[in-house]
């Protein structure tokens, strides 16, 4: 990808450039799945993470699990999650603008004091084009699109995934940056686009 390229992923659409990447171990917890299912999402986490050269932990000394997935059916779901509402301020007129935009997926992102994420929360409406989609496919997507905090407008266009033999994989390209972004010279987080420019020189040399 050109420098352009990788630093539009991380251009959202106020034209901020917005990078931020996890400062702490990863522990996720899944809720609205079978064991089958919750065994492909957490495998397809500790995958992209693994790509990273993140890690994962049995817990989160400040908030037990950090990373939190929910597949549901309906948005109003989450308000019958308990003490989700402490978690997320706006917990209803965020259900409320959901259902409104007809959204099937959403992630809500917290940061530490030096801007590198600390939580993220992901939910997943199981409407009926996700449906179709298979569960490792899923999986992999939604934790591809936790493991940075990306554009809002970066995978409008194109998936981070493709398929080889049928089966989805993480784009080689996407799997570069991904990699130059866990890269321990550069800042867990920043503001200023000559990151980007940095994270292509470094996604450049793995190519």
């Amino acid at each position: 990808m050109s420098p352009e390229a990788i630093t539009a992923l991380f251009t959202r659409a106020s034209g901020d450039y917005v990078f931020a990447r996890w400062g702490r171990p990863i522990v996720p917890v899944v809720f609205g799945v079978d064991d089958t299912t919750l065994s492909t999402v957490k495998g397809a986490i500790e995958a992209v993470v693994a790509l990273a050269g993140h890690k994962m932990a049995e817990t989160d000394p400040e908030l037990g699990a950090n990373l939190m997935v929910f597949f549901l059916r309906d948005w109003a779901e989450l308000l019958e999650v308990p003490n989700l509402g402490r978690l997320l301020d706006g917990l209803a007129p965020l259900v409320a603008r959901l259902q409104e935009a007809g959204a099937n997926q959403y992630r809500v992102f917290r940061f530490d004091a030096s801007g590198a994420i600390k939580a993220a929360f992901v939910f997943v409406r199981m409407d009926g084009a996700l449906a179709e989609v298979p569960a490792a496919t899923l999986a992999l997507s939604q934790a591809v699109q936790v493991i940075v905090l990306w554009s809002d407008a970066a995978f409008q266009q194109a998936s981070p995934l493709g398929l080889v033999e049928g089966v989805a994989v993480l784009r080689p390209e996407i799997a570069a940056v991904i990699r130059a972004a866990y890269d321990p010279v550069l800042p867990a987080a920043a503001q200023e686009a000559s990151h980007g420019l940095r994270l292509a020189a470094r996604a450049g040399r793995q190519a």
